[in-house]
């Protein structure tokens, strides 16, 4: 089989022609440039008028220059159907349906998203992974479950890439932003930038505002450059950990074209390295935005029958990861470990040794994080993890009782409490109790951080909330409207049918909570790149 592939969601006008029998992906790109600052839409969808027939039209010279007999033996044809600029999305659409009809092949419309995350499952050969995608518009972690794929964490305000260029552009500096900071920060020395991880989300806002005002008051631009992607790259490193800890998958890929940065392969690599997991990359002409990955999807999809009627074919700027069923996988499911065994568990933030009675938690340096940034966190969570389970215990909560707390060596001894984590027992009724003990903590001043389906337990009648170490105090009515949402985002992501339990958390929460902190929840749901 032979696939066109089509792309242009923003940046690169990029056509494909992809064979099936012999693997090989031949890909034409134009990327747009602008003249300075960001994308500008307009002058995007003008590149994209003139260069997506160019590059088709060599894709097809290419196509007909390797046909085994007459015509241009192509199959089908892809496109990139979202998410994506409207403009830039619509010029592609046409594109390809006019393509489609002139051969009279098949159209397949594919998710930019989820081809990032499918290229790297088929070069790697890897079953079930858990992908990062990285790039300017986007931040996020996706797992697959339940025939979908599922946004397990995201960036809260901007895309890691446009993040950066942020930074860049208040220096004066060219676009694009990334590479010119990765060869600054070769140069530099680690400086300390704000570190913002909730659960699996993550924000840059506060990290790019510091960065700027660092430079404003003399601080060696190499020093910040430094900082900053010691702490952005740590800080995906770190939530991409917590991906592969709460669907008990060994596998991660990446995607996106921020991935092509040498220091974020480097972490990704060590942190699957120390924890036991495979990760891969692939080559920087397949993260970066390109026809490639679309043209490879196409053919999964149209193998499986996946194919759009004309009148079915229109773009979609906001085309969400989880509305495409994977119909191309068939029932694969991510491994998940038994919680409930006695023995050591490797989490995303500590090695776990449970025994008999007790437990005892070593948060284990991070390879990948920088020594400094490193031996701060590690003492900071300890200390909050052994101060505010205990506060929570007094507050009515069930915790496990702290018997013992070390933070220069990052370790805790609990009482064992449950006989397994809640991701193995999701009821309505557990969900509901963890509604109400979330309430009770932020009417006690204050939050969780990481209340995910990994960090309750249950038994013995009782639900348990345990691992605070990403709490803090706080009366905000933003920072308990996030407990909330890392919550229901690991049910989402984990459940075969949230809908009820997600019902019921809020219920057991509106029963002892205040309901100013559901109605910001509804603001903060909205917020994500794919919300």
């Amino acid at each position: 089989m032979r696939v066109v592939g089509i792309e242009g969601t923003a940046w690169a006008a990029s056509a494909a022609l992809y064979d099936t029998d012999t693997e090989a992906v031949v890909i034409e790109s134009d990327a747009y440039q602008p003249e300075s600052g960001g994308i500008h839409p307009r002058e995007a969808a003008e590149h994209m008028g003139s260069a997506i027939p160019e590059v088709v039209s060599a894709i097809l010279d290419h196509a007909d220059e390797t046909s085994d007999g007459p015509g241009l033996d192509i199959d089908a044809v892809a496109f990139s159907r979202g998410p994506g600029l409207g403009p830039c999305l619509r010029v592609v659409g046409t594109a390809a349906r006019s393509l489609a009809g002139t051969l009279s092949v098949p159209l397949v419309g594919v998710n930019h998203m989820v081809a990032h995350l499918e290229i790297g499952r088929h070069q790697s050969g890897f079953d079930s992974p858990v992908c990062l995608n990285a790039s300017g518009a986007n931040a996020h972690l996706l797992g697959y479950h339940d025939g979908r794929y599922r946004i397990l964490g995201e960036t809260m305000d901007t895309g890691v890439g446009n993040a950066i260029d942020k930074f860049t552009r208040h220096l004066g500096w060219s676009h694009p932003g990334g590479p010119k900071v990765e060869r600054r920060a070769a140069d530099g020395e680690y400086y300390d930038l704000p570190y913002v991880v909730k659960g699996m989300d993550f924000s840059f806002s506060g990290i790019m505002s510091a960065a700027k005002d660092a430079v404003d008051e003399g601080v060696p631009v190499e020093d910040v450059c430094a900082g900053l992607q010691e702490t952005i790259f740590a800080m995906l490193t770190e939530v991409a950990e917590r991906a592969l800890s709460l669907t008990g998958t060994d596998e991660l890929v990446l995607g996106g074209g921020v991935g092509q940065n040498r220091r974020l392969r480097e972490m990704l690599e060590s942190m699957c390295e120390q924890r036991g997991a495979d990760f891969y990359a692939p080559d920087p002409r397949f993260l970066r935005d390109n026809a490639g990955m679309i043209a490879v999807l196409g053919a999964k999809m149209h193998a499986a029958g996946d194919t759009l009627s004309i009148p079915e074919s229109s773009v979609d700027p906001d085309f969400r990861p989880d509305e495409v069923p994977v119909t191309w996988r068939g029932d694969a499911e991510s491994v998940v470990r038994d919680p409930a065994v006695a023995g050591t568990i490797r989490g995303a933030e500590a090695v776990v040794t449970i025994e008999a009675d007790r437990v005892v938690k070593e948060r284990v340096p991070k390879a990948y994080r920088h020594p400094a940034l490193d031996d701060r966190l590690r003492a900071e969570r300890t200390r909050a993890e052994a101060r505010l389970t205990s506060a929570a215990r007094r507050s009515g909560v069930p915790t496990p009782v702290v018997y013992d707390v070390d933070p220069a060596e990052g370790t805790l001894v609990f009482q064992r409490v449950g006989d397994g984590d809640l991701a193995a027992a999701l009821t309505a009724d557990r969900c509901r109790d963890v509604g109400r003990h979330l309430a009770t903590i932020h009417d006690a001043g204050f939050v969780h951080g990481d209340p995910t389906t990994r960090n309750v337990r249950v038994g013995d009648a009782r639900t348990y909330l345990i691992d605070f170490g990403l709490g803090y105090h706080t009366g905000h009515v933003e920072d308990h409207a996030m407990d909330l949402h890392v919550f229901e985002q690991s049910v989402a992501g984990t459940a075969a049918d949230p809908a009820p339990l997600l019902e019921a958390f809020e219920a057991g929460y509106a029963a002892v909570g205040d309901d100013a902190v559901r109605q910001r929840l509804r603001d903060v749901e909205g917020r994500g790149r794919y919300q």
